[in-house]
């Protein structure tokens, strides 16, 4: 099993930034950048929405229109953690914001693709 914890979410105005981050434990026999890992939302009452997924490396990223030009996601596999940079936020942008690994080498923007999921963390965009 992997553990994963995020921290970072929060009210913020509309037009302003946030970092959340995604503290990771992995399992036995593996290391942290062995996984792909990603950020998912999910808004009341809609479907969980991908947002960006990150290769082990970190060489490969692939972001969602929606945040693009927007969001950074970044990782430090010495510190086992994956963060998230949110600037220009939108009221749109408010969701409880997940994080979540894969085994696979493939960055996926699948929920199903994804094996370990966090707990989430919410993040409020007032407009």
């Amino acid at each position: 099993q992997v553990q994963l914890v995020e921290s970072g979410g929060g009210l913020v105005q509309a037009g302003g930034s946030l970092r959340l981050s995604c503290a990771a434990r992995a399992e036995s026999g593996r290391t942290f950048s062995m996984y792909v890992m990603a950020w998912f939302r999910q808004a009341p009452g809609q479907e969980r929405e991908f947002v960006v997924s990150i290769s082990g490396s970190g060489r490969n990223t692939y972001y969602s229109d929606s945040v693009k030009g927007r969001f950074t996601i970044s990782r430090d596999n010495a510190e086992n953690t994956v963060y998230l940079q949110m600037n220009s936020l939108k009221f749109a942008d408010t969701a409880v914001y997940y994080c979540a690994a894969r085994t696979g080498v493939a960055v996926s923007r699948l929920p199903s693709a994804y094996d370990y999921w966090g707990q989430g963390t919410q993040v409020t965009v007032s407009s």
